[in-house]
């Protein structure tokens, strides 16, 4: 692993810093659905620095994974060869995410609205004819729906922090805080939203996104710049703390682990 002492800490990238931001959203002992990419590189950067006893649960199945490296996909053996127990991947929607079993759940988004509602479906054009065709849901409604809070992680620019989706995919907080109740939802939807600027959370009567916090260097007339809807912003964001030497050590090695197993694959 790289040296601590070795680890510029006065240099990193927006994505280092979004990731350690997740990272850190992350509770020792929190059973979370973690997806292939950011949120599983945040997961496992947490499990190795504040959060060791946090449970890693993946869409194939696996329980209490503990890879040694970041898989490559949902069905990358070293989930399986890790893991508490491994079940059958109904098991894991019907017993454990939609009673409400998951405490955290992570999410992206092609497009998101002020509400924390998600579209990863189409774009442009309508659902039968649009200009791009997106990946699809997979299992994202039932994590927005059941999950006890939602982390959403996401780059913010116009193109994604939109006025109105073209597609709801998965639903925030709808139009409004009741919402949620009305539809029957058990999870209680996005606690937060972590981008590369910094930190947006549900205004408590509104639901309404809402800047609460700019990581380093970031300022509010580029979030504001960077947002579709005119962006509400707390009186006084806070600031987020710069990733430190230790993790940055730690993200930086699974990275490069994860390119080394890329090239070898």
């Amino acid at each position: 692993m790289t040296e601590l002492s070795t680890v510029d800490t006065a240099t990193w990238t927006a994505d280092e810093m979004m990731t350690v931001a997740a990272a850190r959203a992350l509770g020792d002992g929190a059973v979370c659905f973690v997806g292939i990419g950011l949120p599983s590189t945040a997961a496992n950067l947490a499990r190795r620095t504040h959060a060791p006893n946090l449970v890693l649960v993946y869409e194939s199945g696996t329980l209490g994974a503990k890879p040694d490296f970041l898989p490559l996909s949902i069905g990358d053996g070293v989930l399986a060869e890790t893991a508490d127990s491994v079940v059958s991947v109904p098991e894991v929607f019907n017993y454990w995410l939609q009673p409400g079993r998951v405490d955290i759940g992570f999410l992206a988004a092609a497009q998101l609205d002020r509400y924390g509602n998600i579209n990863t479906t189409v774009i442009g054009g309508d659902y039968a004819n649009p200009r791009v065709r997106l990946p699809g849901a997979g299992g994202a409604p039932e994590i927005a729906a059941s999950c006890r809070e939602v982390i959403v992680v996401v780059r913010q620019n116009p193109r994604t922090f939109v006025d109105r989706l073209d597609f709801v995919t998965s639903l925030g907080y709808g139009s409004g805080p009741d919402d949620r109740r009305r539809l029957g939802l058990r999870g209680g939807g996005p606690r937060v939203v972590i981008t590369d600027l910094g930190v947006l959370e549900p205004d408590p009567a509104t639901c309404e996104l809402t800047l609460t916090r700019l990581h380093p260097g970031a300022t509010v007339e580029q979030a504001r710049a960077a947002t579709g809807w005119p962006l509400a912003v707390a009186a006084e964001p806070g600031s987020t703390q710069p990733p430190t030497a230790g993790e940055l050590a730690v993200l930086r090695h699974l990275e490069a682990t994860k390119g080394n197993r890329e090239a070898a694959s």
